[in-house]
């Protein structure tokens, strides 16, 4: 039975900061996270400081660090239409458990750049995933915790199925998410179709270009229909949505979506993996899946994944209007989940 847990609060952050520099780090460290850590309401928020940059795969990727060095590894992941500060509050609670947190912008969005200008401005599934895998090569890390939501959460899918000697364990908010083309082109009974009405406007040129016009406000809007009872303010959008200024933002999500309804074409290199995702692979790492109960955006019953993990696993329903963005709306209880996914 899925675990319910109601949200002690919910903040909404302003201004307020957590400063990330290269060398260290406000918050109190621990050599490594302890077992059976509970996380209390005292960690404060504060804005990521100067990013950090580092060439890898196909990308010059810009990132977020928390937490001590030797700590064990989080790979932190957001979605579509978000950016790292999603993880804005779960990163300062899991820094004080003892964890190195890292929080990569995923390619199309805020730092991270393309390394090649003729190089495919592709975003099917298991190219994000492998800009995981080489960014954590890159970094000498060799297993990590992985959690994420929307295109995070399958990307964490595709890792812990593909390369699961890499993943030590995850989070996936709305379960799992790993599909194809070819199951993209099976009718959906309408009421379902209608909630993907933003995946069949961008397979027209119309929504391409309207897309790139108005982008802030297209974000805005999925805000707003994916969490419908988060009450998030102008500056808290505004501080994701200035990711979307990156020159690649565009050809991304339109990539990402038109893969999806088999109607553009990915990379060569990448299609034994696509090979093996369209096989549904059963993941056997140990996993929390997490729901909110006020999700607007379109997502699978639990019941339906429930089957697809095969290792310790755990489906928990956070209560109290929480929505897509669950990370950002429910901090505490996404960062509990990562620390107890360990100790699994």
């Amino acid at each position: 039975m899925p675990q319910e847990i109601e949200p002690g609060r919910r903040r909404f952050l302003g201004a307020a900061a957590m400063t990330v520099a290269a060398a260290g780090f406000a918050l109190p460290d621990s050599a490594s996270a302890q077992a059976g850590t509970s996380l209390g309401d005292t960690n404060p928020a504060k804005p990521f400081g100067p990013l950090k940059q580092v060439d890898a795969g196909v990308l010059n990727v810009g990132y977020a660090e928390a937490g001590p060095g030797n700590g064990p590894a989080v790979v932190l992941l957001h979605g579509w239409p978000y950016d790292i500060h999603s993880f804005l509050e779960v990163a300062p609670l899991l820094a004080s458990a003892g964890y190195r947190v890292l929080i990569p912008y995923l390619r199309g969005y805020g730092a991270t750049r393309f390394l090649s200008s003729t190089a495919l401005r592709n975003a099917q599934p298991s190219a994000l995933a492998l800009d995981t895998v080489e960014f954590m090569n890159v970094l000498g890390i060799r297993t990590a915790l992985i959690a994420g939501f929307d295109w995070g959460a399958r990307t964490a899918n595709i890792i812990a199925a593909l390369w699961p000697e890499r993943c030590s364990a995850m989070v996936s908010v709305s379960g799992y998410l790993i599909g194809n083309p070819e199951a993209g082109k099976i009718p959906l009974p309408p009421k379902n179709e209608l909630e993907w009405w933003y995946q069949f406007y961008f397979a027209t040129e119309r929504g391409r270009a309207g897309y790139d016009k108005y982008r802030h406000d297209f974000a805005k809007l999925i805000w707003q229909l994916a969490s419908p009872k988060w009450n998030f303010d102008d500056a808290t959008f505004e501080r994701s949505a200035a990711s979307f200024t990156n020159p690649d933002h565009v050809a991304i999500v339109i990539h990402n979506y038109r893969w999806r309804l088999g109607i553009a074409d990915g990379e060569p290199k990448y299609s034994d993996l696509e090979k093996r995702l369209a096989a549904s692979p059963v993941i056997a790492v140990p996993t929390i899946t997490l729901e909110g109960d006020a999700n607007g955006a379109p997502h699978p019953d639990p019941s339906a994944y429930a089957k697809k993990f095969s290792g310790k696993y755990e489906n928990r329903i956070i209560k109290g209007g929480i929505g897509h963005n669950l990370p950002q709306e429910a901090p505490k209880e996404f960062a509990q989940a990562v620390i107890d996914v360990d100790r699994f």
